[in-house]
């Protein structure tokens, strides 16, 4: 019997990410200072490096461009032998110059893609009310 997929364990700060992933939603935190995202969120703005960034979380579209990518051979966690091989894609979503996703790359090894392609989010629903963002082909690219 396989070991179960590790599902992610919540904090204060990063609870509405997982809140609006379970609902299929990408949410991301924006700074109240700044006004720029953050991934992950942190005690200070990466950007403008306030101790009180007063993060507020927000919709994005999740649309982006493959940056980089690699394949994960070996499963890096327990719950993952079955989906090895599977690429991992470091993606710069639209909303904001460098800001950056990784994710896993659904469409598989055998798709037709590239650095630069066109992404959107997708989910991976791994536990019972728990979603994993993830990566999907942007068929409109």
């Amino acid at each position: 019997m396989n070991a179960p997929r590790p599902v992610p364990v919540p904090d204060a700060l990063s609870a509405p990410y997982w809140e609006a992933a379970a609902g299929h939603i990408l949410a991301l935190a924006r700074c109240g200072r700044c006004a720029a995202f953050a991934i992950p969120p942190d005690q200070t703005c990466p950007h403008c490096h306030a101790t009180d960034p007063d993060f507020a979380y927000e919709t994005v579209s999740g649309a982006g461009r493959v940056r980089s990518w690699t394949v994960v051979r070996q499963s890096p966690l327990p719950g993952l032998s079955e989906a090895v091989p599977f690429v991992l894609a470091d993606v710069e979503l639209d909303e904001q110059p460098e800001l950056r996703m990784i994710g896993r790359l659904l469409d598989g090894l055998d798709a037709a893609w590239r650095v630069g392609d066109r992404v959107r989010v997708a989910f991976e629903d791994i536990a019972p009310g728990v979603c994993v963002p993830a990566f999907a082909l942007d068929g409109a690219a």
